[in-house]
């Protein structure tokens, strides 16, 4: 009925016609406050080449002497023709995911880039297409929707310098006037860059850690002289599985709860329980211990949620032991909703009640696990009579990823300390190695350098076994700053017998 006579109130709006009003050019400064942190853009950018089909995926940042440039990710995907290339640079142009997409509502692309960087550039090239671009640049986008096209020659200049990576097929996404890098200022280019690569290596290992398990995928994040085009540094992201314990926290875990949610069915849940006082970069290393408890939420083997309750419950520390994997329906519901920059998911009142009735196959109910984990958290609290390792300046690169994260693993980290950094440089014959407490930098003699590396090829992460065991050997000289007679005579006496070693090793 559209209009009650009793309560005087029309049920039904009516109209008398429609008209078309598409979005004002305006529309896109909204995309550069859509509240992207860093990691997460470039993760969505990864979900694309992921879509794509890429095996490799490289994250470069441009260097010109102290000044950060431009951004790059690359991808061996299966790349875009000149109407597939439009579609993907038109706001909400994309149609039709596949049931298995990662990607989902066609504007992750644009606001991803478009929150951090000034311009947009996108190039690419399939088996059977030749290389093409489109460029946003906002200010003009902002004025009237006018994307450019990237002239010809430069696409395939730019997909001829990267074809170590693209080969017959894949995409360049170019940032430039990337907002953050303006920040930096003279001399700090080396730490911020740390800082930022460390976060983006945690934020990529976990979030896409399924994916990095595979043999098959590779991401690889590297610093690029644009002038020279060697590799200042090169980190291949290592994967963050946050459920990688060795062995639980308590006998009989993990358990598979299910759960009967209204709308979805019965909804699997794993639920774990860490070990207390894990050391794993896996525990400790991706954030609060208060944050990560909880949900981890996955969609098409993307981790879409890293821990919290969506509102079940309070977090509360004895529930730091506590976390539970759960993959989202394939199919559409009105219980599960993404958010936009896919860093966590909306639940209805169903899936709360839904908890409360979820058991495993045993009938231990799910109230019942976070039982069992409170009392193993609270049981590990009362004995805690363990070796306490002491804390370290972190390692920092020059070490090849997994002994980075491997030494992160073994030993707590000092909070706010620069990182120790390892450079190959000319030192004089009689030693191996000298340091620089104020820059945290191990200098290693580059005349030995191939006595360390065989036939291998050198780069930044080379010599794993020397680096490894002078870290162990030297972190205490920037820990405890100022130089002592005794820790310079070691070093005196570390350097005599590599010398003598190394020699050694020249000579047969």
């Amino acid at each position: 009925m559209a209009y009650d006579s009793g309560t005087g109130w029309q049920y039904e709006v009516p109209t008398s016609g429609s008209k078309r009003l598409p979005p004002a050019a305006r529309y896109m400064e909204s995309l550069t406050h859509q509240g992207y942190g860093f990691e997460a853009a470039i993760a969505d950018l990864v979900d694309n080449a992921i879509d794509a089909g890429a095996r490799n995926v490289v994250v470069s940042f441009l260097r010109d002497d102290d000044r950060l440039v431009s951004l790059l990710v690359i991808d061996d995907g299966h790349g875009m023709d000149d109407e597939t290339l439009d579609v993907a640079m038109t706001v909400g142009g994309r149609q039709g995911y596949s049931t298995t997409a990662l990607g989902h509502f066609g504007a992750g692309l644009k606001a991803a880039s478009l929150s951090h960087a000034d311009a947009l550039t996108v190039i690419s090239r399939t088996k059977r297409s030749p290389s093409t671009g489109r460029r946003w640049v906002t200010a003009q986008a902002q004025s009237d929707f006018t994307c450019d096209i990237v002239d010809a020659r430069y696409c395939q200049d730019l997909i001829d310098r990267y074809d170590g990576v693209i080969g017959w097929h894949g995409t360049i996404v170019r940032w430039d006037g990337v907002r953050s890098f303006s920040t930096v200022t003279t001399g700090q280019t080396d730490r911020y860059l740390n800082e930022t690569i460390e976060r983006l290596e945690t934020h990529l290992g976990l979030y896409l850690h399924r994916f990095l398990s595979r043999p098959d995928f590779h991401i690889d994040i590297v610093v690029e002289d644009v002038r020279t085009r060697a590799e200042l540094d090169h980190r291949g992201i290592e994967a963050i599985d946050p459920f990688g314990y060795r062995v639980p926290g308590r006998a009989g875990f993990p358990r598979v709860y299910t759960a009967p949610i209204e709308g979805v069915g019965k909804v699997p849940m794993t639920a774990h329980i860490w070990p207390p006082k894990s050391p794993l970069v896996a525990f400790r290393g991706i954030g609060p211990l208060a944050e990560r408890q909880g949900f981890y939420i996955y969609r098409h083997d993307r981790l879409v949620q890293a821990g919290g309750w969506n509102g079940t419950r309070t977090g509360e520390t004895h529930h730091n032991l506590a976390r539970i994997a759960i993959d989202l329906p394939s199919q559409p519901n009105d219980v599960f909703s993404l958010t936009v920059k896919k860093d966590g998911v909306n639940v209805t009142p169903a899936f709360a009640r839904g908890l409360e009735q979820a058991v495993d196959d045993a009938g231990n109910t799910f109230p019942a696990y976070l039982a069992d984990a409170e009392t193993t958290y609270r049981d590990a609290a009362r004995r805690s009579t363990e070796i306490q390792r002491k804390d370290v300046v972190p390692p920092g690169k020059g070490l090849p990823p997994k002994l980075k994260r491997t030494l992160r693993d073994e030993l707590p980290q000092l909070e706010g300390e620069d990182p120790v950094i390892f450079r190959w440089e000319s030192l004089p014959s009689e030693v191996v190695f000298d340091i620089d407490r104020d820059e945290h930098v191990v200098r290693l003699n580059k005349e030995y350098r191939q006595a360390f590396n065989g036939d291998r090829r050198a780069g930044s992460n080379d010599a794993a076994v020397l680096k490894g065991m002078l870290y162990l050997l030297l972190e205490k000289n920037f820990r405890l700053g100022r130089s002592s007679a005794q820790r310079d005579d070691e070093m005196a006496l570390w350097n005599s017998v590599l010398v003598t070693a190394v020699r050694c090793e020249l000579e047969r």
